[in-house]
């Protein structure tokens, strides 16, 4: 997909850097994650804090050339959404065979390098998490890959997605169902604001607000 401009920003930047936003039926702001929903669509940069923006300043009606109202908390819906896709894209890793469970696994999978990434629960215990952190370093410090770790879920949330009981830790393996969670995972990470954003990555070209 081409550049799309953040209503917010005014900066260009590709298409799956930012959400795209519609007006539906009834007139209320629409976030459209998968980018298919039919009419006139803007782009907001996938940043709850610039999302909470759009909709404190209500950008989008301009911007959709439509008297359109975004709804109470749309930064925490789209939190939610995205939250549920990458929830959702973690359980079916775990029926592929790309997440392992329980701490002894996990470190295993991050030592023998099959990890990809790391999953801690927000319930995870400092000694749990400094343990499966310290084999990460180990590897990096052998000259294997810096894995990242990720703290976003709650355990009966990773639980439910995993179909498991107690996951603290989780490791994901390098898999192509592996590989697609992780990518919903880094866009929820990214939108919470855990990401600092490179300026360097942000064009600044002429691309339209709307298609």
């Amino acid at each position: 997909m081409n550049d799309r401009t953040c209503i917010v920003t005014r900066k260009a930047q590709p298409a799956e850097n930012l959400i795209r936003f519609v007006a539906g039926p009834d007139g209320m702001v629409v976030p459209d994650l998968k980018r298919n929903l039919p009419g006139r669509g803007c782009w907001v940069t996938a940043d709850r804090a610039l999302v909470d923006k759009a909709a404190d300043k209500n950008l989008f009606a301009r911007a959709l050339k439509a008297p359109a109202k975004p709804p109470e908390n749309l930064g925490g819906l789209v939190d939610e959404l995205l939250s549920k896709a990458a929830l959702g894209a973690l359980g079916l890793a775990r029926k592929a065979g790309a997440v392992a469970l329980g701490a002894a696994k996990v470190e295993a999978a991050v030592r023998s390098g099959k990890a990809f990434a790391v999953l801690h629960a927000c319930e995870a215990s400092e000694d749990g998490v400094r343990k499966i952190t310290a084999a990460r370093r180990a590897v990096v410090h052998m000259g294997g890959p810096d894995m990242p770790a990720y703290k976003l879920f709650s355990e009966p949330e990773l639980s439910l997605a995993l179909g498991a009981t107690n996951v603290i830790h989780a490791a994901v393996f390098g898999r192509d169902a592996g590989k697609a969670a992780l990518k919903r995972v880094m866009a929820l990470e990214y939108f919470r604001g855990d990401f600092a954003q490179n300026p360097e990555a942000v064009a600044t070209g002429t691309a339209e607000d709307v298609e």
